[in-house]
């Protein structure tokens, strides 16, 4: 498995505290100097709610020395998640050598577990920095800062931000394709899309770049803006900053976020497509869901509807179409994927593929092609 490129270490943090970059967003570059990290996941270790750690084990595995699960210990990532690494699962802070204790979950609401507390307070008093994505900022708690500053370590909050500015829709730089992925749900794969695709791009020898959008990716990659904790106001201003920043590229692969039609989540999807200005989007959808996640009682939009909306939505700002389909087929056979794969090609007329199942061939080829398309 490919990995992003990590970006130079950054010492630049002062104890408790992120760094905030001059447009606002989080400075995450010295996120990836921690090479003993330990992943807190204990109680919560579900594919839903953790996985930010199942894609910091994905992309950054060599850089993981255990996931805290008490009820897991002694197994494997492998059993726990089904990813096939040999990377511990542990009971305890005291079985792993870590320089970091990164919190390995997204819980609808982004709130830290009660329980939890006493790890992270036996991690400060053991000199270990802690690293959180949640809405509930860490570093905003007096006690865990007055640990932290006692043991010489760190609280940094990746969600943290202070941008405020609007977006200008002033054009980008010509020859930057930029390429959004939305969903017809949250928690579907759009990062992973994202990430597999500028794989595939640079693979081939091309300067495509991963643009991150939310606390996993920004742990990843150490760049990004987490857009769904920028004041409402200010969303679409931070995306086209974030573009901005990454126009030299020649490829943008943008992580979405939400979906346009999900009751909870449609304002920071709608954010981020007027302020990246998409050329192309890839939809992304998981065969077999039928209701929003989370919000069992509400059905999905149709997925013809929904391609339909964002691409409307999308040219509102700029001129934009969907190019291709990225679908999450872990709940079915291969057989049932293959099958699917081929109804979806059919009936769109889009290249579509399992970026896992299939590799992200298809849509590398797809964002090639309008590439050319638009160079023309």
């Amino acid at each position: 498995m490919t990995s992003i490129p990590p970006s130079p270490a950054s010492e630049s943090n002062e104890a408790n505290q992120p760094t905030i970059k001059p447009d606002g967003g989080y400075d995450a570059s010295g996120l990836n100097r921690y090479r003993r990290i330990l992943i807190l996941t204990d109680g919560f270790s579900t594919p839903f709610l953790a996985k930010t750690a199942i894609s910091l084990i994905r992309y950054r595995g060599g850089d993981v020395v255990g996931v805290l699960e008490s009820s897991a210990a002694g197994q494997t990532v492998e059993h726990l998640f089904g990813i096939g690494s040999p990377i511990p699962v542990v009971a305890s802070l005291g079985d792993v050598d870590a320089d970091a204790l990164f919190i390995g979950i997204a819980p609808p609401g982004g709130k830290l577990p009660e329980a939890w507390f006493p790890v992270i307070r036996e991690a400060l008093r053991r000199g270990i920095d802690v690293v959180s994505g949640l809405h509930d900022f860490i570093s905003n708690n007096a006690e865990l800062k007055t640990i932290a500053a006692d043991h010489g370590c760190k609280l940094i909050d990746v969600r943290k931000n202070s941008f405020h500015d609007t977006a200008s829709g002033e054009s980008f730089r010509p020859g930057c394709l930029r390429i959004h992925t939305v969903g017809q749900d949250c928690s579907l794969g759009k990062m992973v899309t994202s990430v597999e695709t500028q794989n595939a791009l640079v693979d081939r020898g091309l300067d495509a770049a991963f643009v991150a959008t939310g606390q996993t990716g920004i742990m990843i990659s150490g760049d990004g803006i987490p857009i769904d904790c920028v004041v409402a106001d200010f969303e679409n201003g931070a995306a086209e900053s974030l573009v901005r920043r990454n126009e030299h590229h020649d490829i943008l692969l943008i992580e979405g976020q939400g979906s346009l039609s999900h009751p909870s989540f449609s304002a920071v999807t709608l954010g981020l497509l007027h302020g990246c200005a998409p050329d192309g989007l890839i939809f992304c959808y998981e065969v077999g869901r039928t209701m929003v996640k989370g919000l069992n009682d509400v059905p999905l939009v149709p997925i013809k509807t929904l391609i339909e909306c964002y691409e409307r939505v999308a040219s509102l700002r700029h001129p934009c179409r969907v190019i291709g389909i990225a679908m999450n087929s872990r709940n079915v056979s291969a057989d049932e994927a293959a099958m699917e794969r081929e109804q979806m090609t059919s009936e769109f007329g889009l290249p579509t593929c399992d970026v896992f199942r299939d590799g992200p061939g298809a849509l590398a080829d797809a964002v090639v092609d309008l590439q050319k398309e638009l160079s023309r």
